[in-house]
C-alpha cells in the first residue's frame, strides 16, 4: 500500500498545531462535583464546559449580565423613533403637531432616561 500523505491522514496531528489553544488538560471530578459545576453554568447562562472551566481556572469569577432592561430601553427607543418620525412626516404634510403627541413622546422620553438611569446604576454595582 503507497504511503499517505501528512494532510491525507485521518488522525488530528495537523489540526492541533493549527489550533490557538493546543495543550488539553484533563480534570477528574465527582459526580456531585460535576452536578455542582453544571449547576454553576446554567446559573450564570452558560452552555459550553470548556470555556466556563477555562474562565473560571484564569479569573476566578464568571459574570453573567442580565441584558433584559438594555432590552427594554432598545424597545423603547425603537418605539420613541417611529413616533418622532410618524410626527415628523405629519409636521411636514399639514405644518402643524397635536400637543397631545408631543407629550406622549415627552412622556416616552421620560420612561427611557429612567430605564437608562437605571442600568448605569446596575452596572456601577459591579466590581
Amino acid at each position: 500500500m503507497p504511503p499517505v500523505a501528512a494532510s491525507e491522514r485521518n488522525d488530528n496531528s495537523s489540526r492541533k498545531s493549527n489550533r490557538n489553544r493546543n495543550v488539553h488538560m484533563h480534570v477528574w471530578v465527582t459526580e456531585d462535583e460535576a452536578l455542582l459545576i453544571r449547576d454553576r453554568m446554567a446559573s450564570v447562562g452558560v452552555t459550553n464546559m470548556g470555556a466556563y472551566v477555562r474562565k473560571m481556572s484564569l479569573d476566578g469569577f464568571f459574570i453573567h449580565i442580565d441584558l433584559s432592561d438594555v432590552r427594554e430601553m432598545v424597545s423603547l427607543l425603537r418605539r420613541c423613533s417611529n413616533n418622532l418620525n410618524q410626527y415628523a412626516k405629519r409636521a411636514n404634510e399639514t405644518g402643524s403637531i397635536y400637543a397631545a403627541d408631543i407629550e406622549d413622546l415627552r412622556e416616552r422620553f421620560d420612561r427611557l432616561w429612567d430605564a437608562a438611569n437605571e442600568i448605569l446604576r446596575g452596572l456601577a454595582k459591579i466590581k
